[in-house]
């Protein structure tokens, strides 16, 4: 019987397989990046074939790093970007445009519109989100209006549409299946999460046709199986979760209270809310956190938008470093006297602001400030950022006073930051032995359901601890700092 777990984890700016043994260690990786398509202010598009190719490329270096086939491959799991939308034709494959990424803000204007007309109120009463371009709805009104023909075509069914797990399943299957999981259709603004299903009123709202919907299934369910041409077998596909959802089942928070911070290109915190919907009275978001078994479990969400993208800009931008992981020392040697704050608007700011015209700002700045002072700034900024997402969840459910924050990313590999973190925060931070948990998420998911890794209970036992950071800073400085990055963001809103 083949024992080996594959996961898809297709990221902001990277593609990333990974190969699992059976007890869940890593027997290989495969990762390739791919372009960043910025067409203007406030727009992020992607290649949808060059997503593809570095998507079979990963695959077949995550393979040969393993020192395996595919038919060794027992099942395997996919993990997203969410809110990417795609549309492409049913016949053919193409995509119609590139993709448009979640962090685009195209559809800002006619969010507002929405907003102004009164509809925002019965949007989150259905789908727990907010009137916001980051969620899929808008952009696909967007590509059917601006598309020449799309419309009409979607009409007659001849297009499809999809967040790009789909896009990757209808690839991989050869056209076979179009279907997604339920945490991605409930990140569109067309699925009402608490009935689990595409909403008629919400369709019509954003002008998109229900020819163009994929089937929604459980997280652990059968997707479709593999073209045997792409990888030498037909590799069942038993798992889909959006890529911090996947965090959320990687870190095992399993239970009412459990909380997870996932930082990478943003920053996602979720909070485990079982069978209650909880909603926020604080802009947060209620999300589905995973549907298995046909029951849903759900979340509160926080959402920054900007998190490892601004050392990115440090690295690739400012030129400041050559690597995002001189960033942690470079932060370390800052003149600890400076006050510098950067709020990462980059692309406006999420939650708890939700202020899509926001853009990126510096205070603070002297004669003496400098690249150590600049960096430090970026780090800080994502830890604070967390801190209003916590604060707001605290108000929101009474069962978040007292959690452990369980972390995962890139950026958690710094002492430092993860430090500054829990100083912040006033709470201890826990970064896990492995910190590939959006993978992780995605391979039980179709471990799990293939029968070669345990259940969620046995799972979640085996879930281990490399660090816990307390905090150690003392209330006074922590109130100094929070009261200036609080009147920094306040300077930075565009109302």
């Amino acid at each position: 019987m083949s024992d080996y777990i594959l996961a898809i984890d297709q990221g902001t700016t990277s593609s990333r397989a990974i190969v699992f043994n059976k007890d869940r260690t890593i027997a290989g990786v495969g990762q390739k990046e791919f372009t960043q398509i910025l067409p203007r202010d406030g727009c992020v598009e992607h290649d949808p074939e060059e997503i593809w190719e570095s998507v079979v490329w990963a695959v077949k270096k995550a393979l040969a790093a393993a020192k395996v086939e595919g038919k060794d491959i027992a099942a395997i799991g996919i993990t997203n970007q969410r809110e990417t939308t795609l549309i492409w034709d049913r016949k053919t494959g193409k995509a119609i445009h590139n993709a448009i990424v979640w962090q685009d803000r195209r559809t800002a204007s006619h969010c507002a519109k929405l907003k102004k007309t009164g509809h925002e109120k019965v949007v989150t009463k259905k789908t727990g989100l907010l009137l916001d371009p980051y969620f899929s709805g808008t952009k696909v009104k967007w590509l059917l209006d601006n598309v020449k023909g799309a419309r009409k075509r979607a009409e007659k069914g001849e297009l499809a549409f999809g967040t790009v797990d789909s896009f990757l399943i209808w690839r991989l299957t050869g056209g076979k299946s179009h279907v997604t999981d339920a945490t991605n259709a409930g990140r569109t603004l067309l699925f009402d999460i608490g009935k689990n299903a595409w909403d008629k009123g919400l369709l019509e709202l954003f002008e998109v046709p229900a020819a163009l919907l994929p089937e929604v299934k459980d997280c652990a369910a059968d997707f479709g199986v593999t073209d045997e041409s792409l990888f030498g077998a037909a590799i069942p596909i038993l798992g889909v979760a959006g890529d911090q959802h996947a965090a959320t089942i990687g870190q095992a928070c399993f239970e009412p209270g459990m909380l997870k911070s996932t930082y990478g290109t943003g920053c996602f915190a979720l909070l485990n809310t079982g069978k209650d919907m909880v909603r926020s009275k604080n802009r947060l978001l209620t999300t589905i956190a995973y549907r298995l078994d046909g029951k849903t479990s759900y979340a509160l969400e926080g959402s920054i938008f900007i998190a490892g993208a601004a050392v990115q800009w440090i690295q690739d931008g400012l030129k400041l470093v050559k690597n995002a992981s001189e960033t942690g020392p470079l932060a370390q040697t800052a003149d600890p006297s400076q006050n510098v704050y950067m709020v990462p608007a980059f692309v406006g700011l999420g939650a708890p602001w939700w202020d899509a015209e926001a853009r990126g700002a510096i205070y603070g700045l002297t004669r003496n400030s400098g690249p150590a002072e600049i960096a430090k700034a970026a780090l800080e900024a994502v830890c604070y950022q967390t801190r209003d997402l916590l604060e707001a969840m605290r108000k929101d459910w009474k069962g978040g006073q007292d959690t452990v924050l369980r972390v995962d990313g890139g950026m958690v590999a710094s002492d430092w930051t993860m430090q500054f973190l829990a100083d912040v925060l006033d709470a201890p931070v826990d970064r896990p032995v492995i910190l590939e948990t959006t993978a992780l998420g995605a391979a039980w998911l179709a471990g799990s359901r293939a029968g070669v890794w345990p259940g969620m209970a046995e799972f979640a036992k085996s879930w281990a601890r490399d660090q816990r950071f307390e905090p150690v800073m003392g209330a006074k400085e922590r109130r100094a700092k929070i009261k200036g990055w609080d009147v920094a963001v306040r300077r930075t809103l565009s109302v």
